[in-house]
């Protein structure tokens, strides 16, 4: 069972995808993520603001949903989905991040493309219950 912090951290993070990925409040999202932002991602310039402006560059019909998150101490990982993105495929992406003070300050991910039942070795969805 995760600790009172750990639960906050886990509401968070939720929280704050939410909030950037798909309402797109960009005001509201400042208070989510530190000014000095450490971003680890192949796909993201450094920052705060080269998320920000990566999201601003992307479709409204983009979409974040998130499945299992876990938490230990300063750090939350959380499985999810992009869609909507624009590319050819959804994204199912392992996003970890590390709080402090209530602010994410730094991430890392790992990124796969989404396969169709048809490309599935084992039968079955990368994320959720269902094939896109």
């Amino acid at each position: 069972m995760p600790s009172e912090r750990e639960q906050r951290n886990k509401d968070l993070v939720l929280k704050a995808f939410d909030t950037l990925f798909n309402k797109r409040d960009y005001a509201a999202a400042e208070k989510f993520w530190s000014p000095s932002y450490i971003q680890h991602s192949a796909h993201i310039p450094p920052g705060r603001e080269g998320l920000f402006s990566l999201i601003r560059g992307t479709p409204s019909t983009l979409r974040y949903e998130h499945g299992t998150i876990a938490a230990d101490g300063n750090f939350v990982i959380v499985h999810g989905r992009y869609s909507g993105t624009g590319l050819p495929v959804n994204w199912v992406v392992a996003d970890i991040l590390r709080i402090e003070n209530g602010t994410l300050v730094e991430h890392w991910d790992v990124i796969q493309d989404e396969i169709t039942k048809e490309q599935s070795k084992g039968g079955l969805p990368m994320f959720g219950e269902k094939f896109p």
